[in-house]
């Protein structure tokens, strides 16, 4: 590629998500953890940047919609990486956690959230149950929607369950602090369990799963 990593960066940044990943994963892969920590760092484009992109491209992309919006930042890199391959998505942010760790976390962060778990298979839910203490639990499950909940209950001994249920019950009035840090402590449990090979984090991207 002859075009300067900001310029695909700009480009990258306009095209729907899975397209989006689909250019990023056929870059050199010097060039990958640069343009993605490029579109997380971005601000909002000025016109100017944006009419010059239009005339490297020869009018071949529509860049109007990009103007006076704010095109990057870790939310979006992190839907582009869910879109990538497994292998892709890891060396990206390998990448650029060895340039910037705060970054790295913080596209982290948007990649995977609480109510995501809800995407887990049975096995999976179980072996994070393990990880937990129903103190913690309770507290995450404060603001979680009926059907993850319901995925928690059915995945633990009738028991267990109730003693659950109730502690959720009773629980009191809470921070919204508290119960964001007790969902992404459980998240922390879900990541460091994907990298030890035992579960799957599913709709991340379109991986093939064999059993």
């Amino acid at each position: 590629l002859s075009e300067h990593p900001q310029t695909i960066s700009l480009i990258v940044s306009l095209l729907e998500p899975g397209h989006a990943a689909e250019v990023l994963s056929s870059l050199p892969e010097k060039l990958k953890a640069d343009v993605a920590m490029r579109i997380a760092t971005s601000e909002r484009i000025p016109e100017s940047a944006l009419e010059e992109l239009n005339e490297v491209l020869k009018g071949q992309l529509d860049i109007g919609k990009g103007k006076g919006k704010k095109l990057g930042g870790t939310r979006m890199i992190a839907e582009i990486l869910n879109h990538c391959d497994r292998t892709t998505e890891h060396k990206v942010l390998g990448d650029i956690e060895e340039k910037d760790e705060i970054l790295a976390d913080s596209i982290r962060q948007f990649m995977f959230v609480f109510d995501d778990i809800a995407n887990v298979d049975d096995r999976g839910i179980q072996m994070m149950l393990k990880e937990v203490n129903t103190e913690k639990l309770s507290l995450a499950l404060k603001t979680a929607s009926e059907s993850l909940k319901e995925k928690i209950f059915k995945n633990m001994s009738q028991r267990a369950a109730q003693i659950l249920k109730e502690e959720i019950q009773v629980k009191g009035p809470v921070r919204v602090s508290e119960v964001e840090k007790a969902q992404q402590d459980i998240v922390k449990i879900a990541r460091k369990l994907e990298a030890e090979g035992k579960i799957i984090l599913a709709g991340r991207g379109d991986e093939d799963i064999v059993a």
